[in-house]
């Protein structure tokens, strides 16, 4: 089973997803993400993400061209612009959507802004652990 996870830069919410994702489906599915522009991985997505003992310092910002041959079963987008810019994929992928909040948008105190990301990625956390039990049976 193939996964894509769309945003606009590939940069937080994706990147997120796609740790979780891979997480929680184990070695039920392959977990790509991917964003219609490449902003690379943030710095204070990785951190949040460590501290949940998931480890997306290696992963890579990609854009979505690099996978339009690819038959996934799965796009979710993340965010309301790759939705709307989000391209018709040939074969049976199922969209599904969900408008996360940009922690990387917030301006203000360290913790203001950790707060954010926080918050942003246990919303993600819950997201993908109900989207494999539902789609996955993991």
């Amino acid at each position: 089973m193939n996964i894509l996870v769309l945003c606009t830069g590939n940069s937080c919410r994706s990147q997120m997803a796609e740790g979780y994702l891979k997480h929680f489906a184990k070695d039920n599915a392959t977990i790509y993400s991917a964003g219609v522009e490449t902003h690379g991985v943030n710095p204070r997505a990785i951190a949040i993400m460590k501290e949940d003992d998931i480890n997306i310092s290696a992963h890579t910002s990609n854009n979505l061209d690099e996978y339009l041959d690819i038959q996934f079963d799965y796009i979710l987008t993340v965010c309301d612009n790759a939705k709307e810019r989000c391209p018709v994929f040939s074969g049976k992928a199922k969209q599904l959507h969900y408008n996360f909040f940009d922690p990387s948008k917030v301006k203000g105190t360290e913790e203001e802004i950790y707060t954010a990301f926080t918050k942003t990625r246990n919303q993600i956390r819950e997201y993908c652990k109900d989207f494999i039990e539902k789609n996955i049976g993991v």
